[in-house]
């Protein structure tokens, strides 16, 4: 129903989760697509996210992988975050958040608890007054959160201009959390945070000690509303004027604080909107994918084998997702039988293409496309080669762009010719063959393999923490380039490595006609002592306990 972009976290901004490798169980693990006991590492930054356009296109691409779903983007408050939520507002997205610095998780850095972080005030006075300003009010719902617990929180938040509030952490103690801010230890006492059975066994919560809680908030709400003469959210949301400062506080610090710009009343024509009253004008409906979906009816629900020929431009985005978001509401993760529906694209795909693409379908470009190609990559095989008629040379020349299959989880992709920056980053599951990248490669990659026949950028493999990299290494510099902290750089000469890397090569070759990969081929002998075997150590211990905890239920 929801899918939430999380920019940042109010009680730490600018900072990553972790998740020790300890607390990985095969649960969790099967859940995160990674591998069990390997720690989890968020990192702070969205590798496809540097700019306003790049979240544009990450909206577009998750409204085309559901249609349905509301997209929300968090921010943090934060000075300019009014200016950021007017981005957000522009880019298309059904929700924005504005989180402050008190709630968040018991795991969080006491340093972050203490010194991160603003309150979620000024964030929802500033996001209000801005969005009002420049008449965007009405096209976007403005949440807040960040340790409300009252109706008299919600109130305020809403004479400030939110209309909708999210409960975490009281409402976990109206489970039985007690705060122990031991989250990340694995020991917490009330059996929450913690996957120790024994622990687990002493939770107490139950639903309805939750729905309870929320009942007496909705109360007080109300109570509030009815002496300020509200009958409904819409009439209350953003009427400051409401707010009044009390002399609660006799100290000469507080007679110092100005709360002018909080309580600050936009000066706006009549009428005008403070709060949401339209639905955002995504234009998914003018995709290629729904005459795609009009003709694949066979494959779509009758499993026949289909090929499909289409021309493509840079303004195509996202092509594969809303007809990977058909199948998968058919037929679930499973997807369609390997190679069902295969399309064939002439021309430069636009953004994200092949973005979250399911398993059964084949996508093959003869041209080049642009940045985050395979983006969540789920199943499909992806294949992008340099047209029967050019004269360049593939493995001189870049083919796709920047942020290729971040966050894949399964799938295989085949690329003709060199790669951008940021290559296979949160890679999970998928396969990949490229003939060069630039920097950042294989950066937090958790699974998955990806095979790399030429010159790798700097930084290669920093925060890589599990699957496997083979990087075909010709002058003798890839370890001036690679990250080496908590990294295995080793010699292909176990038997399953040297058929896995064979394989691949082979598949790309037949897949792209590649000449690179045909020359490799014919003098395997003599390339085969080049690659390096790229793997990380962590990754390495976790795959030995998992053979000896099998042989032991064995």
């Amino acid at each position: 129903k929801e899918i939430q972009i999380k920019m940042a976290q109010g009680a730490k901004p600018g900072e990553g989760g972790q998740l020790p490798g300890p607390k990985v169980n095969p649960e969790i693990a099967k859940t995160r697509n990674s591998t069990p006991y390997v720690g989890l590492i968020s990192p702070p930054p969205h590798h496809d996210i540097y700019s306003i356009e790049d979240l544009s296109q990450l909206i577009y691409d998750l409204k085309s992988a559901n249609r349905k779903a509301r997209i929300n983007v968090k921010l943090v408050s934060e000075v300019g975050v009014g200016t950021v939520a007017a981005g957000v507002s522009k880019a298309k997205a059904d929700v924005v958040l504005v989180s402050g610095f008190d709630g968040g998780t018991g795991a969080s850095p006491l340093t972050s608890l203490k010194h991160a972080g603003l309150p979620w005030e000024l964030g929802i006075a500033e996001a209000q007054q801005t969005l009002v300003l420049n008449d965007l009010r009405n096209r976007i719902v403005l949440e807040c959160d960040g340790q409300l617990k009252t109706g008299r929180d919600v109130a305020v938040a809403c004479l400030l201009g939110a209309e909708e509030f999210g409960f975490a952490t009281a409402p976990l103690v109206a489970s039985g959390c007690i705060m122990m801010r031991v989250c990340h230890l694995n020991t917490c006492p009330v059996g929450i945070a913690t996957q120790n059975p024994e622990l687990r066994k002493k939770f107490k919560g139950k639903p309805e000690h939750v729905v309870n809680y929320m009942y007496f908030v909705a109360q007080e709400l109300r109570e509030i509303m009815a002496q300020l003469g509200f009958k409904t959210i819409n009439e209350m949301v953003g009427q400051v004027q409401k707010l009044d400062r009390k002399k609660a506080i006799d100290h000469y610090k507080a007679a110092g604080i100005d709360l002018t710009p909080i309580l600050h009343q936009v000066d706006v024509p009549k009428g005008t909107k403070f709060y949401n009253t339209e639905k955002q004008k995504h234009d998914i409906d003018k995709s290629i994918e729904f005459d795609i979906i009009a003709k694949a009816n066979p494959s779509l629900f009758r499993k026949e084998k289909l090929t499909l020929d289409y021309p493509i431009c840079n303004t195509d985005r996202a092509v594969g997702a809303i007809i990977s978001n058909e199948i998968s509401k058919t037929y679930g993760a499973e997807g369609l039988p390997i190679n069902t529906l295969r399309l064939n694209f002439t021309g430069s795909a636009g953004q994200s293409f092949g973005a979250f693409a399911t398993r059964g379908l084949t996508m093959v470009v003869n041209g080049n496309t642009n940045d985050y190609l395979g983006k969540g990559l789920s199943g499909a095989k992806l294949v992008i080669k340099v047209p029967e008629k050019s004269t360049i040379v593939p493995e001189d020349n870049v083919i796709t762009g920047n942020v290729t299959l971040y966050g894949a989880t399964a799938g295989r992709a085949y690329i003709n010719g060199k790669a951008g920056e940021r290559f296979c980053v949160r890679n999970s599951g998928a396969k990949a063959v490229v003939e060069g990248i630039g920097d950042h490669g294989c950066e937090y990659m958790t699974g998955g393999v990806a095979v790399i026949l030429g010159e790798v950028g700097r930084n290669f493999g920093a925060g890589m923490s599990g699957g496997i990299a083979y990087v075909l290494d010709n002058h003798k510099t890839f370890k001036q380039r690679c990250s080496l902290e908590g990294l295995n750089l080793l010699e292909v000469t176990e038997a399953p490595d040297i058929k896995q890397l064979k394989d691949l090569i082979e598949s790309h070759y037949n897949s792209t006609s590649s000449p690179l990969a045909q020359r490799i081929l014919e003098n395997w002998e003599s390339y085969l002592p080049k690659f390096v075997k790229v793997l990380p150590e962590e990754y390495r211990q976790a795959l030995i306990r998992l053979e000896k905890e099998n042989l032991q239920t064995i």
